[in-house]
């Protein structure tokens, strides 16, 4: 069994990574959040490559791949911090396309794959690309509901990267199919993924250059195993979300635990991971004209959109409990 990603799979990666490097620095970031606007020229050419419906059918105007393929455009995503409302639109696209009725999928798919149409993600109090958006899709423990022309009002939030709205009123929507919200809270844990290596990468790069009494602080003990926690957190979100992907594309039985999983390591570990960094960078790492607490707010916000580590350890407990349970019922 391969539990790497295809060559494709790697050159989607490859280009992802290449393309935000140069059209998300961290000054272009700083300049959006600044602003309170996305970058509107990074949102017309990602959409014209077709990113937004990269989990949508060919049929509906997509490009036919999966949750795989749009995880490691969510973790590039993550890394480079991008101010741009991709992903709560193509995390909308790819649960309609997966859990969508056929009319729901005929009026929103199209528009949401070309780019026309935005989406945005979270939960009643909280919807991540929000502000604006043609439609919303609000999770609610496992189930999922797509609500229309949402009326919303803005979210004042400590991450300035990415519009947050809350829903205005009660008006319900109409429901999606059980793996909605799994497959979108996947998305949300690769965006954590990419933030977690990002935050690792820079502090490592820091820590290895800062030196205190002529040698890099790198060296001190307690920051080398931080450095290593860091590590630890990152490459469990990594393990976790990537067998999630594979679970919404091959293996259905197994989304709702692998989604759990995934969830509760994301939700846990971006707080760690960008947290560690803040402290390891000392005490330039509080300061605004340090880019390290970008990484560290978004993952705050991913974490409350995923719905904390505890909740989804619960879930966790509760599917072992029923396995473990059917021996013994069936064995009389």
């Amino acid at each position: 069994m391969d539990f790497d990603l295809t060559e494709d799979q790697r050159e989607i990666k490859r280009v992802a990574h290449e393309l935000l490097a140069s059209r998300s620095s961290w000054a272009k970031v700083r300049a959006a959040a600044e602003a309170g606007a996305y970058d509107q020229a990074l949102r017309r050419e990602l959409g014209e490559l077709g990113w937004p419906g990269i989990a949508v059918a060919e049929e509906r105007g997509g490009q036919g791949l999966g949750i795989v393929e749009l995880s490691v455009l969510a973790e590039e995503l993550g890394y480079a911090c991008a101010s741009t409302p991709l992903l709560a639109s193509a995390a909308a696209a790819a649960a309609i396309q997966a859990c969508g009725s056929a009319e729901q999928q005929a009026r929103w798919l199209p528009g949401l794959a070309s780019g026309e149409l935005t989406a945005g993600i979270g939960t009643r109090e909280l919807i991540a690309d929000g502000t604006g958006s043609d439609l919303a899709i609000t999770l609610d423990g496992d189930d999922a509901q797509l609500i229309a022309g949402p009326d919303t009002k803005p979210f004042d939030a400590i991450d300035p990267t990415r519009r947050y709205a809350s829903l205005d009123g009660e008006a319900g929507g109409d429901p999606l199919a059980q793996g909605a919200a799994e497959r979108i809270r996947i998305v949300l844990a690769a965006e954590v993924l990419g933030i977690c290596q990002r935050a690792l990468e820079m502090t490592v790069e820091y820590v290895k250059d800062r030196k205190q009494f002529g040698v890099p602080v790198g060296s001190f003990q307690a920051v080398s195993h931080r450095c290593a926690e860091m590590l630890r957190y990152t490459e469990s979100v990594r393990s976790s979300v990537y067998f999630a992907a594979w679970a919404a594309d091959a293996d259905p039985e197994r989304l709702p635990e692998a989604a759990a999983l995934a969830a509760a390591a994301a939700a846990e570990a971006g707080r760690e991971v960008t947290a560690g960094a803040i402290q390891a960078h000392g005490g330039i790492g509080f300061t605004w004209e340090a880019d390290v607490h970008w990484l560290y707010k978004r993952a705050q916000l991913d974490a409350a959109l995923l719905g904390g580590a505890r909740r989804h350890r619960v879930a966790l407990a509760r599917i072992a409990a029923g396995r473990a349970a059917v021996p013994a019922l069936s064995g009389g």
